[in-house]
């Protein structure tokens, strides 16, 4: 008998009902040669430290660190986990082969193998690996079944994470409790809960918002002028930016290199003080403002890429105000329901073999009515009879490790909620966008500028608040503006709205120009909506100056969106989709266990939601605060050790190394903690 094993009865049942395995049990489903059953997730889980020692029962500081000389794992005193486990148990000892068919996952091999281990197994084990749950998917995998030890890296990565899991929380959540709370405190004996993710989390959170309350907002006034009924902003140019490109492009031509200098460099003008402000727009506002270029640039801007989970995250939090959790449990369901791919993914790429399956999903997504109305029908007709686009930008092998991005499945979804279909409408609009063509513009940016009425006052001149650069009154102030108009609209119109949805927006996230045609911030800042009238090198005339007070601005609360972003990022805010994608191998924590970790700082009241703001509450500030060591809330050694997880999985790293590691620093942080005598506590 073969005995398959599932992470969860829904997913059994699918597997079963493909395998002909219809007779149902208690506990498993059987037929045809097969017994399909389940976990509910973790049966089992690494001991607890009494289960060790007697003496690390108590809490105290004299028993850190606790390094026990091998790990172990037990059952989970669960009833209904103790029931189901005997049921795998005895269907264990009377199989001739096991399939793994758990989450094709980390944590999905960790539960399955922890659980076969836990029985004792000694058959032969396959692996089920498939990116859906479509009855072709799994017709597919189990053809294709892999052995046990192709997966043995994956394992290691997740035993690894496991126990270095362990290692911190178990004996940090000890110290700084036994060490810094205040056990006079009668209304708060809660430990101070400490993880190898959630405190750089917290610490995150807590630092961006001593930024916020720390900040002292900085006055600036900023010249701009109206001629021919258009806004020109004024310009000086970045001289910093502009040594720095200098630099790069000798630095280049010493290595034998050619980089082309990115030429004048600009910024916007602004005055530290009114009156230098005021001094200049005096000396501008009876002289004629003249034109002196015209310039007009095509540009291209791709669709956004598809999905990762950690992006769907962000745009469900966005568009909808979904919490991390709640987009990760209806993207689950959709792919139990298999409407939609395997969802615990960090790739936003497609491999190539997948290409020639995009047709069929189409067309499954040709035919998705919702409440009598194909919402993708117009769209993908488009498209239709003609071969597909394939990008780089979405079929790319080498960005493809487990499992590929989330994409529809081509089954008709039937039967969704609202919150399911928003999900499964955003995911199909950018799956249908990446196969039409770029969205063309063009881009009319006009320079222009005024030279000042002479003046005797060298003292304002001198003025050292002043950032213009035209301090002399014979040097000319300078202006820009520029409009932008779609030439054609591309992949844009995918994301328009219609009676029958709510569709993505037009400027969706992901989304990207090539570099040498996307507008710079200030530019962005100049812009105009559509046409800008015409204008010609030379002409002058007369114009309107006007100075705007401008106040710098704290950075921003976190939302959940931007707070996935950082952990993605480890910290560091990162625009450009490239380079984010880059530093995903040393963010923290995976994609999968984000929206946990966020939750449980919720339940353990360390922060709290004001409106779509995230606030560290005082608890969780004194957390912090407590916290001395580095190594326990930088975002950036965390991600350290992210990296070597993800290098155990590919073999690049060894996870005895990274326990042992791990050891050592606990040990170091344990003794830097008792020679503490500050006696600080909180």
């Amino acid at each position: 008998m073969i005995v398959c094993i599932a992470e969860k009865p829904a997913v059994a049942r699918e597997i079963a009902h493909v395998l002909g395995a219809t007779a149902q049990h208690t506990g498993y489903y059987e037929g045809n040669g097969y017994q399909v059953t389940w976990t509910y997730g973790h049966l089992c889980t690494l001991k607890e430290p009494n289960d060790y020692m007697e003496m690390w029962k108590r809490w105290n500081l004299g028993s850190l660190p606790m390094i026990p000389n091998r790990f172990g794992i037990k059952l989970i005193e669960m009833d209904h986990i103790k029931k189901q486990y005997a049921i795998v148990e005895r269907l264990y000892q009377n199989a001739d082969s096991i399939v793994n068919c758990g989450d094709a996952g980390q944590e999905g091999e960790l539960i399955q193998r922890w659980v076969m281990q836990k029985a004792g197994v000694k058959c032969p084990v396959k692996r089920l690996w498939i990116s859906s749950l479509t009855e072709e998917a799994i017709r597919e995998g189990f053809r294709n079944l892999r052995d046990q030890k192709d997966f043995e890296p994956l394992y290691l990565a997740g035993l690894s994470r496991a126990i270095g899991d362990w290692l911190l929380g178990m004996n940090a959540t000890r110290l700084y409790t036994i060490k810094y709370k205040d056990n006079n405190n009668r209304q708060d004996r809660q430990p101070l809960s400490i993880g190898r993710v959630q405190t750089p989390t917290l610490a995150m959170i807590v630092n961006r918002q001593r930024e916020i309350e720390n900040f002292v907002p900085k006055q600036s006034w900023v010249l701009s002028t109206m001629y021919r009924d258009t806004k020109f902003n004024g310009i000086t140019h970045d001289e910093e930016a502009e040594a720095e490109d200098a630099a790069e492009v000798a630095k280049a031509a010493a290595e034998g290199k050619t980089q082309k200098s990115k030429g004048a460099i600009y910024k916007p003008l602004e005055y530290l003080s009114k009156e230098e402000g005021e001094r200049v727009l005096s000396a501008i506002k009876d002289q004629p403002l003249r034109v002196t270029s015209v310039t007009k640039k095509k540009g291209t801007e791709k669709p956004p890429q598809l999905f990762d989970l950690t992006t769907l995250q962000v745009e469900c939090n966005k568009k909808f105000s979904f919490t991390a959790e709640q987009t990760l449990n209806i993207i689950q369901s959709l792919y139990e329901k298999k409407f939609t791919t395997y969802p615990r993914v960090d790739t936003q790429y497609l491999t190539d073999d997948i290409y020639s399956k995009c047709p069929q999903t189409l067309n499954g997504l040709y035919q998705t009515k919702f409440a009598g109305v194909a919402p993708y029908a117009d769209i993908i007709r488009t498209i239709g009879g003609k071969p597909l686009r394939k990008d780089k930008k979405v079929f790319d092998n080498s960005k493809v490790t487990d499992h590929h991005a989330i994409i529809p499945t081509g089954v008709i979804p039937q039967g969704l909620n609202d919150n399911e279909r928003k999900v499964f409408d955003i995911i199909a609009r950018r799956f249908i966008a990446v196969f039409y063509d770029d969205c063309k513009f063009e881009t009319t940016t006009v320079m222009a500028e005024v030279t000042p009425a002479a003046t005797n006052d060298t003292a304002a001149t001198n003025d050292s608040t002043a950032t213009n650069v035209g301090s002399s009154a014979a040097e000319p102030v300078l202006f820009r503006t520029s409009g932008k108009v779609i030439i054609d609209e591309g992949w844009k119109v995918v994301f328009k709205k219609n009676t029958a949805d709510e569709s993505v927006s037009s400027n969706a996230e992901g989304s990207e120009s090539t570099a040498d045609e996307k507008a710079s911030s200030e530019e962005k800042e100049d812009a105009n909506e559509g046409l800008l009238p015409v204008f010609t090198r030379g002409e002058e005339g007369s114009h309107l100056p006007l100075l705007s007070e401008k106040w710098t601005t704290p950075p921003p609360y976190y939302t959940e969106a931007t707070l996935l972003r950082a952990m993605e990022t480890a910290g560091r805010f990162v625009d450009d989709e490239e380079l984010r994608a880059a530093m995903k191998e040393n963010g923290i924590g995976r994609p999968s266990s984000r929206a946990n970790i966020i939750e449980t700082l919720f339940k353990r009241q360390y922060i709290k939601r004001e409106r779509k703001r995230i606030v560290a509450t005082p608890t969780g500030k004194a957390l912090i605060d407590v916290i001395h060591e580095d190594l326990l809330k930088s975002p950036e050694l965390t991600g350290i050790w992210e990296k070597k997880l993800r290098d155990i999985e590919a073999q690049k790293y060894d996870a005895g190394t990274f326990i042992n590691e791990l050891k050592q620093q606990i040990t170091d942080i344990v003794n830097q903690v008792l020679s503490d005598n500050s006696n600080r506590k909180m």
